[in-house]
């Protein structure tokens, strides 16, 4: 009797195992291979060369850091607290908060500022008659509040004006500085323009160089919000004109008197993280997944 218990048990055993063994086979189409956590992960840059930029950062006097060492940005000891790569996002931070600042300013940045000749410090320049063009897929990625509990603001694209030597020395500037004819906000979640006016409209050539000849505009702002999220600019520039477009979809156009004066000025793209803020323990974080820039 319990010889024939074992002899049952020990058939109803096999039969299992048996049907697993079919029941695996027969679904080998559903068997997932594994996968390491290394392979999982997708890296990847940024799309921006570096060669033809220089960046300030809100160290130093402030400190700048130009080609050929901006290139080593991932490991240069200097670069790597205020410009890194999001190797998730293919995208390159720049962080920044109020400390060191220019000359000419009050607030502090991590900002790249073009340089057509890197060997010549910025000396060489374009006018809006020669053009230029600057495309950006960029978002803000992170921003402190004020004491209301409104975001502040950060600068993330401009077009700066530049004396030549020649117009420096005719009106006795101490530096190359003129004012910047575009500023674009990230503003509370929106895009906003902001361009330079002729105070007088009769202003003689060496008035127009003069910086307190200039007035701002009332601004403008992009009917889409972009929040936290990723979009495309585009500067498009040419003699006279001056145009600024998001997403591909809305643009404002400047082609009026102030931008055709404006043509005695040289010119240079920036484009980076420009806090502006002295509120104690403010910061952003600007990512930009691609940057282009040519004067074809």
């Amino acid at each position: 009797m319990l010889k024939s218990i074992v002899n049952i048990i020990f058939l109803t055993l096999s039969f299992c195992v048996a049907m697993i063994s079919v029941s695996c086979q027969d679904s080998s189409d559903d068997v997932f291979d594994i996968v390491t956590p290394e392979e999982e992960i997708d890296y990847k840059l940024p799309d921006i060369d570096l060669s033809n930029w220089k960046v300030t950062l809100p160290v130093g006097n402030p400190t700048e850091v130009l080609p050929p060492e901006i290139l080593d940005y991932a490991t240069n000891e200097t670069l790597k607290p205020f410009m890194y790569n999001d190797s998730i996002e293919g995208a390159l931070v720049f962080y920044t908060y109020p400390g060191a600042s220019t000359a000419n300013s009050s607030y502090s940045r991590t900002e790249l500022r073009e340089l057509m000749n890197p060997q010549d410090y910025g000396k060489m320049n374009w006018t809006f008659a020669q053009g230029g063009y600057m495309k950006g897929t960029l978002a803000m990625s992170d921003i402190s509040k004020d004491g209301e509990g409104d975001y502040h603001r950060a600068i993330i694209m401009q077009i700066h004006g530049r004396l030549t030597d020649e117009q420096r020395d005719l009106i006795g500037a101490k530096d190359n500085n003129a004012p910047p004819i575009l500023k674009i906000y990230w503003a509370n979640g929106t895009v906003r323009v902001k361009t330079k006016v002729l105070k007088n409209l009769n202003a003689s050539y060496e008035e127009m160089l003069e910086t307190d000849t200039w007035g701002d505009d009332a601004g403008y702002t992009f009917s889409e919000a972009v929040g936290f999220g990723k979009f495309t600019l585009e500067v498009k520039v040419s003699d006279g004109r001056m145009e600024v477009i998001l997403n591909g979809k809305e643009s404002v156009i400047y082609d009026n008197i102030h931008i055709e004066k404006w043509g005695v000025f040289e010119n240079y793209f920036k484009a980076g993280n420009y806090l502006v803020t002295h509120d104690e323990n403010a910061f952003s974080k600007v990512k930009y997944y691609e940057l282009e820039v040519n004067h074809e």
